[in-house]
């Protein structure tokens, strides 16, 4: 057999997230990472010598034919004109959730790369989570009927220091955006109203910044399909994700990881192990399968899944999920 191409990769972004890609670029024999761009030198240094790859500034890995695509996981602020320049030097370009905060901001971005050929991928890894992706072909093979309701439990173990939390942009942009776009993976229609009720409640300091760390959201599709999405910043126990999809014949739900499948039984009860406790430990997976997928859509063989009219959409229901706390009003949803 011939031997695979390698893909030049440039990653932009050395904190946690750029750690998690890089890991995965290496991992794949068709993938090798050249570049790091951070303009915070020490981290940058440090991840790309680890790869054996370099720290370079962003118009060198721009520049070069030998980079086939661009990884974005930078600071979100980042995200929408790395787009923009990715696309435009004929590079593909992976980029983290989301394009932008201000949806108006991501319409201009998708308008300004309109015509480019190179394909844009947009990272809600939770689709490719092995239970997920499940879950989904078997509502499509038809085996719980017509869907009717589905129902997204996602609670982190705590809140996020509030330095980040203050320049998130809010829950509803920064947490529930998975959740939306699961929601809608999961529906296989769009949203066309949001109802949203939310608190402050596990940190004053969470409410001194205008921020909400619990909410419930229901969203109604024109079919009269239903999502519900529950969220809190706190759950003393693990990271808690889950997912039902209830039909007509049946129900199809994924449980939470433990930490192992360890089971006590005693007289006084039964003990099972806490799930995994954030997500790079509970999702570590479905980031490797991600990869996959760009990999098979750098060779021609997928078109990306998400794209960058998906990470729009999530925006929109968050927008309007905002909207409706503000308002107290069940919202339209924005085209």
């Amino acid at each position: 057999m011939p031997e695979q191409p390698q893909y030049g990769i440039a990653l932009f972004g050395a904190g946690r997230i750029g750690h998690v890609h890089a890991r995965s670029i290496a991992a794949h024999p068709a993938t090798r990472l050249v570049y790091v761009v951070d303009p915070v030198p020490g981290p940058a240094r440090a991840l790309a010598e680890s790869y054996s790859a370099a720290h370079v500034d962003e118009a060198t890995a721009l520049a070069d034919p030998a980079i086939a695509a661009i990884v974005i996981g930078s600071a979100t602020s980042t995200h929408a004109d790395l787009v923009e320049k990715g696309l435009k030097a004929g590079k593909a370009v992976f980029c983290e959730k989301p394009i932008d905060l201000s949806i108006e901001r991501v319409n201009a971005c998708l308008a300004a790369v309109l015509d480019c050929k190179s394909p844009l991928f947009v990272a809600f890894n939770r689709r490719f989570d092995p239970a997920i992706a499940e879950m989904k072909r078997r509502i499509v093979a038809g085996d719980i009927g017509a869907l009717e309701l589905v129902t997204v439990i996602s609670k982190d173990p705590g809140a996020l220091p509030l330095e980040y939390l203050s320049v998130s942009g809010g829950m509803f942009r920064d947490m529930t955006i998975h959740d939306f776009d699961m929601a809608r993976f999961i529906l296989g229609e769009e949203p066309v109203t949001v109802t949203a009720t939310a608190s402050a409640l596990t940190d004053p300091d969470i409410a001194s910044i205008g921020d909400i760390d619990t909410a419930s959201v229901t969203l109604q599709c024109a079919s009269g399909r239903i999502a519900v999405i529950t969220n809190s910043r706190r759950a003393s126990y693990g990271y808690d994700q889950r997912v039902e999809a209830h039909g007509a014949l049946g129900t199809l739900r994924t449980e939470n990881i433990p930490i192992n499948n360890l089971v006590q039984e005693r007289e006084d009860g039964v003990r099972r192990e806490k799930p995994l406790f954030f997500f790079l430990e509970r999702y570590a997976q479905s980031y490797r399968n991600e990869w996959d997928h760009f990999v098979r859509v750098l060779q021609g063989e997928e078109a990306p899944n998400p794209t960058g009219e998906d990470g729009r959409r999530a925006l929109l229901l968050a927008e309007a999920a905002y909207r409706s706390i503000e308002t107290g009003q069940r919202v339209s949803v924005a085209p």
